[in-house]
C-alpha cells in the first residue's frame, strides 16, 4: 500500500541539514519564519558524520599515540597499543552525540523536520519522496528555499570506490581495521591529513600527486615544512605522477600504476588504494531545470552577495555554491540567506574566511599572502615569529613553523596571516578577528597575551613588521 500523495506549505524549505542547512534553518526559524529542514540522510551532513569530525577525532587519537610512544626527549619511555575498533566506537560516540544535538537544536527552534529527498517540481514547489516500502511522497510549497546539499568524494575513471580495495575518504574513516599500506592518490588537504594521520597509526603510506608539491595553493615555506614532516614520519611522496589504474594482487592487495606527462610509467602495491582529489557538489539530484536553474561547468550554483540564485526565491550556501568548501563558510553563508529571506539587509563578505588543514604541524591561513596584496595594490609588510624562539612551543616540543602576519605600511591595517605550526587551526581566530575588524598591526601588538603562550607569537610577529620585535630579530 502507497501512502497518498500530500502537500504542505513553508515560508523557507532547506535542503541538506549540513553545516550551511541546519544554521540557516535555525536561524529562519529564529526569524519567525516557518521553516521546513529536508534530510534524507543524516543530520550534520558529512562534515559531523564523515568528514570534518570523524578525521580530527581519528587524527586526535593517532596524535595522542605517536607522542605517546615518541616521547623519549621529555624521559617518559612507552609502546602504545593501538585498538582501531575501540577508536572507531569512541568517534562514532562522538558523531552520535554531535548528530543528535543538532537534531534537537532544530525541533528547539521551532524547525518541521522532513526525511526524503528533495527535488524541485518548480520554483516554488518540492517534491519529497520517503524512503521505505509504502512511505510515499509529498509536496511543499515555499516561498524561499535555500539549497544545502553538500558535496561528495571525486571518482577519477579506472578507480571507483567499491569500499573494499578502492576507498574514499569516508570509506577509510568507517573503517574497523586499518590497512598495513596504502596508495593515497592526491596531495591535497584531505590526502594530506589523511595520510599523516594513518603513519602515525603504523600505515606504510605511498602518496602519488600530479603536481610537483603537496598542498596545491599553499605558499612554497608552507609546503616545504609539511612535506618534510610528512617524509620523517615515513610517508613516500612521488611527485608528477597521475594514476593509471590498478589491478588486484595475487594476495588480495592492489598495484596501482602511474604514469608521467612524459609516458613514464611505475607501480607500487599496497592493501587498498585511497583516492584523495577533491570533491565536487551535489547538484545534479535535484532537478534543478525545473526551477529554472542551471549549474555551471563544474556543477556548482552561481550566488551573489547574498547568496541568492539566478531564481529570487532560491538560495544555494556551502559547498554547492563553490569554494571554498567549507563547514564553517557554508554556515556563514546559511545566516545570511535566512537573514535575507527574513527581509534583513543581510550581506557576504568573504574577506576574513579562515581555512585550516590538519597535518602535521597544522596550516592555518586567513586573508591575503603578501603576493596577493601587492597584486591588489597595497604596499604589504611582513611580521614574522618561529616557532622555534616561542618559550611555550618549546615546552611541547612542537617547534616547527611560525606565525606570518601581512599588513599595509601605509595603514598598518592587518590584510592576512598564515600560520603553520602547533594549534595553528585555533590561533588563526585572532588574525581573522583583526582582518574582519579592521585592526592594525598596533591593535594586535599593544593587545597583552598570556605568557607563555602560543599566542604570544601573533603579537611578536605584529611587533616583528613594524621593527620592533622583542624576542625575535627584526628584519
Amino acid at each position: 500500500m502507497v501512502v497518498g500523495d500530500i502537500s504542505t506549505g513553508t515560508d523557507v524549505a532547506v535542503i541538506g541539514a549540513g553545516p550551511g542547512g541546519y544554521v540557516a534553518a535555525i536561524r529562519a526559524a529564529q526569524l519567525g519564519l516557518d521553516t521546513t529542514l529536508i534530510e534524507k540522510d543524516a543530520y550534520g551532513g558529512t562534515c559531523l558524520n564523515h568528514g570534518c569530525i570523524p578525521s580530527k577525532a581519528f587524527i586526535h587519537g593517532a596524535n595522542v599515540a605517536h607522542e605517546a610512544g615518541n616521547a623519549e626527549e621529555l624521559g617518559i619511555y612507552a609502546d602504545p597499543a593501538v585498538d582501531v575498533e575501540r577508536m572507531q566506537r569512541w568517534k562514532s560516540g562522538v558523531v552520535d552525540r554531535l548528530t543528535g544535538g543538532v537534531e534537537k537544536l532544530c525541533k528547539a527552534n521551532g524547525v518541521n523536520l522532513v526525511e526524503g529527498t528533495a527535488t524541485f517540481a518548480d520554483e516554488h514547489k518540492l517534491r519529497v519522496a520517503h524512503e521505505g516500502a509504502g512511505q510515499g511522497s509529498e509536496s511543499i510549497e515555499f516561498e524561499h528555499a535555500i539549497v544545502a546539499t553538500g558535496s561528495r568524494p571525486i571518482q577519477i575513471p579506472g578507480f571507483e570506490f567499491d569500499g573494499e580495495q578502492v576507498l574514499s575518504s569516508r570509506d577509510l574513516l568507517g573503517m574497523e581495521s586499518l590497512p598495513d599500506s596504502l596508495v593515497v592518490v592526491g596531495a591535497g588537504y584531505i590526502g594530506m591529513e589523511l595520510s599523516t594521520m594513518l603513519a602515525k597509526l603504523g600505515t606504510d603510506v605511498t602518496v602519488v600527486e600530479m603536481l610537483d608539491d603537496v598542498l596545491p595553493g599553499y605558499q612554497e615555506d608552507v609546503q616545504r615544512i609539511v612535506r618534510k614532516r610528512a617524509e620523517e614520519l615515513g610517508v613516500e611522496f612521488h611527485f608528477g605522477e597521475g594514476a593509471a589504474g590498478w589491478e588486484e594482487t595475487a594476495e588480495g592487495g592492489v598495484a596501482v600504476t602511474t604514469e608521467t606527462e612524459a609516458g613514464e610509467e611505475a607501480e607500487y602495491l599496497a592493501d587498498q588504494v585511497l583516492v584523495a582529489v577533491g570533491r565536487s557538489p551535489v547538484t545534479d539530484t535535484l532537478e534543478l531545470e525545473n526551477a529554472g536553474l542551471e549549474p555551471n561547468e563544474n556543477g556548482f550554483l552561481e550566488t551573489d552577495h547574498q547568496a541568492r540564485t539566478d531564481v529570487d526565491s532560491i538560495f544555494a550556501v556551502g559547498d554547492v555554491a563553490g569554494e571554498p568548501m567549507l563547514a564553517h563558510k557554508a554556515s556563514a553563508e546559511g545566516i545570511v540567506a535566512a537573514e535575507v529571506a527574513a527581509g534583513e539587509p543581510a550581506a557576504l563578505d568573504y574577506q576574513a574566511v579562515p581555512a585550516a588543514v590538519f597535518t602535521e604541524p597544522e596550516i592555518a591561513t586567513v586573508g591575503l599572502t603578501e603576493a596577493e596584496a601587492a597584486e591588489e595594490g597595497f604596499e604589504p609588510v611582513v611580521g614574522e615569529m618561529p616557532f622555534n624562539a616561542s618559550g611555550r612551543a618549546l615546552t611541547t616540543t612542537h617547534t616547527e613553523g611560525f606565525v606570518r602576519i601581512v599588513a599595509d605600511e601605509g595603514t598598518g591595517f592587518v590584510l592576512g596571516g598564515q600560520i603553520v605550526g602547533p594549534d595553528a587551526s585555533e590561533l588563526i581566530a585572532e588574525l581573522a578577528l583583526a582582518v574582519e575588524m579592521g585592526a592594525t598591526l598596533e591593535d594586535v601588538a599593544a593587545t597583552i597575551h598570556t605568557h607563555p603562550t602560543l599566542a604570544e607569537a601573533t603579537m611578536e610577529a605584529a611587533e616583528n613588521a613594524m621593527g620592533q620585535a622583542i624576542h625575535t630579530l627584526n628584519r
